[in-house]
């Protein structure tokens, strides 16, 4: 099976958020349509990481994100009526400047690069949720872009 590929991010203390946090103390915020990914995503993280919040509403993202102020967004790239790549930029444009990670049924290059482009610190495929997400949270909290296999951003 392929790895995943890492890729150094130059990034400045200004734009960190989480940086060098590890264990409980990341307070994680999780952003899907699906219930269940939402669910199964929690239980995956909540052993080494805070889950502080589940939002299944795009509306009500940057509200929460305001409110909760977390350190990582897993963010799903589609979330029925609302890009999860629109909700990162406005995320971004109103100051937000902490990690994101996307989650995404796509595995399409062009994807990968609006998603980085809009600000994702990571890509991360469904089918290979359960083996990559853990990594990818890894990798943005140590300055690192994450992408599934075998997707490969350039």
């Amino acid at each position: 099976m392929p790895s995943a590929h890492f890729f150094k991010f130059a990034m400045t203390s200004d734009t960190l958020g989480g940086q060098g946090k590890k264990g409980p103390c990341v307070r994680i915020l999780l952003v899907d349509d699906s219930i269940e990914i939402l669910d199964h995503v929690s239980n995956m993280l909540r052993p080494e990481y805070d889950v502080i919040g589940k939002v299944a509403d795009g509306n009500l993202v940057c509200s929460k994100v305001a409110s909760l102020s977390p350190d990582v967004i897993i963010l799903d790239i589609s979330l029925g009526d609302r890009s999860g790549i629109e909700i990162a930029q406005r995320l971004r444009e109103q100051g937000y400047a902490k990690e994101i990670i996307f989650l995404s049924v796509h595995e399409d290059p062009d994807f990968v690069i609006a998603a980085i482009g809009a600000g994702g610190r990571a890509y991360v495929t469904k089918p290979r949720i359960t083996e990559d997400l853990r990594s990818a949270v890894k990798a943005v909290l140590s300055h690192q872009v994450f992408i599934s296999a075998p997707l490969k951003w350039e």
